[in-house]
């Protein structure tokens, strides 16, 4: 599959993109599609219901939204899904975003996955400018890693990081702290990641849609703990380093490694939010812990030929960015819960 670019211009409104607390949006993640070939057990329920696929935005929306985007300022893109590398010919998309690393307008193109594809895409994303991945790694154990994905094979993920790194892409690992599940393999994946040159980032699970019947008080493990568990076991440096994203790192001195904390339940992270998230559907969420949201889908369909209504929506949004999220897990309840899945906003 392939397709052509329109002639449009994009970025013809040259001002950039402001919220009303004075913060410049620069990254946007997008979501291009809702569909994972894993059921983690914190983002999903077994059984789970997909978009009808007409309401998607198709591979060449996908290129005018965020061409838009770049065209208003943002530099760095991230693809998520669901797991991105399962929708059909979505390397079609990476090839055509190329454009904007060559002409400098796009700082970073990256990749949010499962690694479940990416022994068959490693080279391919390389090729097309993505230089670093997460890859989202809960446990090491394969009898756990079955259990907490429901679908999941651990082998065809790790065969995935290799390609990764054979391809020379930068990996970092994301693991959700899940308490009673991998707090026993603390040391053992931050050793397993520092053999092979790789980072580690540690996400407090999050309030995302209805995942059956796990407990979600019941998964929280507070990074409060694990960075107490850190401290026992190696010498911890506090490092001012940020990514353009929530993560908080250190480094632990006796492997040398960045070992990154996304506390939005512990610790809020607000005051430097530079991002917002477009869904597969062309919904734009300017805060992952609010509901509000604005569609994006309707002035990029009704307006083919022009971008400016889709650049005045847009614009319309970020002026209605809030200051911060509510997640709170302080009480027996989860205040701030969201009603949609993380797979539809983007992980």
């Amino acid at each position: 599959m392939s397709y052509s670019h329109s002639p449009l211009t994009y970025g013809s409104m040259t001002a950039p993109l402001i919220d009303p607390f004075a913060r410049a949006i620069t990254y946007l993640r997008v979501s291009v599609t809702d569909r994972c070939d894993f059921r983690c057990v914190y983002c999903m329920s077994e059984n789970m219901t997909f978009l009808p696929k007409k309401e998607l935005l198709t591979l060449e929306e996908l290129d005018r939204m965020c061409s838009t985007f770049v065209g208003l300022g943002v530099e760095k893109l991230r693809i998520t899904g669901g797991e991105p590398l399962v929708r059909r010919d979505i390397m079609t998309f990476f090839r055509a975003m190329t454009r904007h690393l060559d002409s400098g307008a796009l700082k970073e193109l990256t990749l949010t996955t499962n690694g479940s594809q990416l022994e068959k895409h490693a080279q391919a994303l390389f090729d097309a400018g993505v230089r670093r991945v997460n890859v989202s790694l809960d446990t090491l154990d394969e009898a756990k890693f079955a259990e907490v994905t429901r679908w999941g094979r651990l082998p065809q993920v790790l065969r995935g990081i290799d390609a990764a790194q054979a391809a020379g892409l930068r990996v970092k690992i994301n693991a959700v702290a899940l308490k009673d599940f991998n707090e026993d393999e603390l040391f053992s994946m931050t050793q397993w990641c520092a053999s092979r040159g790789i980072d580690l980032t540690w996400i407090e699970v999050m309030p995302m849609g209805d995942i059956g019947n796990e407990n979600r008080l019941g998964q929280y493990w507070s990074l409060k703990d694990v960075r107490k568990a850190y401290e026992a076991g190696y010498q911890v440096t506090d490092l001012a380093e940020r990514t353009g994203g929530p993560a908080r790192y250190v480094r632990l001195e006796e492997t040398g490694q960045q070992i990154g904390f996304i506390t939005p339940l512990s610790h809020n992270f607000c005051e430097s939010c530079n991002r917002v998230r477009l869904t597969c559907t062309g919904e734009l969420y300017m805060c992952l812990g609010q509901e509000d949201m604005a569609d994006l889908r309707a002035p990029l369909r009704d307006h083919p030929d022009t971008e400016a209504p889709l650049e005045d929506a847009i614009r319309a949004a970020i002026s209605l960015k809030p200051k911060g999220h509510d997640f709170d897990y302080s009480r027996q309840s989860v205040d701030g819960q969201m009603t949609r899945h993380m797979s539809h906003t983007g992980g």
